[in-house]
């Protein structure tokens, strides 16, 4: 089986601000986005899409209070046999002239490609009872408290 996939933009980093810029073309389907605060983007991690990245299927201690190895299915890395990103980005404005959307942050390097966005919306992405292994039940509860943690002092890359 193959899959194909289309990016529809790119990660854009500007004088400290994150955008996403879209084909101008795909733009209009930007439309009413601008009404909800938060969006999912699904990226390419690209820079570490290579036949060896994508063998790594156990890593050892990537995580300072974490176990001694784990699988990458078990891990955000950008390391793993398809490296697709997930992002959770609170949406700051949809700019019509330049067909980008700016965002807080998005954990992805400038120009990495952008495959889809969806809007967050609570009934199906809020899950209100997680369970997290104890090595991480520390981290924070939401995005907005995520932005203060110091998260340099999880990992050990």
């Amino acid at each position: 089986m193959s899959v194909t996939f289309n990016p529809i933009g790119k990660v854009k980093l500007k004088n400290g601000k994150y955008f996403i810029e879209l084909e101008e073309r795909l733009f209009v389907a930007t439309l009413g986005l601008e009404d909800f605060s938060h969006i999912q983007v699904l990226c390419w991690f690209n820079l570490y899409d290579s036949p060896e990245s994508r063998d790594y299927l156990v890593v050892d201690k990537p995580y300072k209070k974490g176990p001694g190895r784990i699988g990458v299915l078990a891990t955000r890395s950008p390391v793993r046999p398809n490296p697709i990103a997930l992002s959770a980005c609170a949406l700051l404005g949809v700019d019509k002239k330049n067909h980008r959307l700016e965002v807080a942050y998005i954990d992805a390097e400038n120009e990495t490609p952008v495959l889809d966005i969806k809007p967050y919306e609570p009934s199906d992405d809020l899950v209100r009872d997680v369970r997290m292994p104890a090595w991480c039940a520390h981290w924070p509860k939401c995005l907005e408290e995520s932005a203060d943690f110091d998260w340099d002092g999880e990992f050990n890359f």
